[in-house]
Formats: structure tokens, sequence, C-alpha cells
């Protein structure tokens, strides 16, 4: 892999989701990675280079605010978006102060999720990509 090609880990109890999102972002270059729930991404961000990490919110073993907090103590500096079907202002709240990069509601709009993807790169590695 080269500097130059980001990588996505998309986590998500629901296969179908993940490989939509796949579908949005591997014509853009993206390098995918994909986890089926908290502790699969806990084992990919641990072996593997990662850019950005999705993470539902709603997931068996951990949930995405329980795989954050883990991940923040691998790679504190790596964004991480939660996405809940279930937004509230306390989510909102404790995603804040777990250092989520962003935090978005279900259902995502494709120009939503890319927007908020793009922007973490942009912050974090100062990427600037051209979308596809």
């Amino acid at each position: 892999m080269t500097t130059d090609t980001p990588s996505l880990l998309i986590t998500d109890d629901d296969s179908a989701f993940r490989e939509t999102l796949q579908d949005v972002f591997e014509p853009q270059g993206f390098r995918i990675l994909l986890a089926g729930d908290g502790e699969e991404a806990l084992r990919i961000v641990r072996r593997e280079t990662v850019h950005v990490l999705l993470l539902d919110m709603h997931m068996p073993k951990l949930t995405g605010l329980e795989t954050l907090h883990l991940v923040k103590r691998i790679k504190a500096l790596m964004p991480c978006i939660i996405l809940s079907a279930d937004l509230d202002d306390l989510l909102v709240e404790q995603a804040r102060r777990a250092r989520a990069f962003s935090v978005l509601a279900k259902p995502v709009t494709r120009n939503q999720i890319t927007g908020v993807v793009y922007e973490a790169l942009a912050t974090t590695y100062n990427w600037r990509i051209v979308r596809r």
C-alpha cells in the first residue's frame, strides 16, 4: 500500500450496509477493510494500517462506543466516525468525550458519509483527495 491510498475500516454487524459502503468508497480509490463487530475491528486495527474507522453504534460483543474507547488506546489519533440509527444528545456527548471525529445518524446519505470521511482525512493527515 502506498501512502496516498487511504484505508477505511467499515465496522457494522449488517453485512449489506458494510457492502454498500464498500461499493461507495472502493471506486474512489480506498483500500477497504470490513469487520462485523467491535472485536474484529480491534484485531484489524492492531495488524493493519487503518486511516479512518467507521463504527456502527449497536453491534454484538462491543458497541461502537466501547470499540472507540479501545481503539483510541491503540491508535489515539485515528479518526473514528460513529453511525447510529438511534442518535440522541447523550450519545453525541459520549462520542465527543471519547474523541470521535464525528457522529452520523442512520440512514446516512452518500454525500454525508463521503464528506465526513474526506474531512477526517484532510483534518487528520492533511490529505486532499479528489472525489471521483
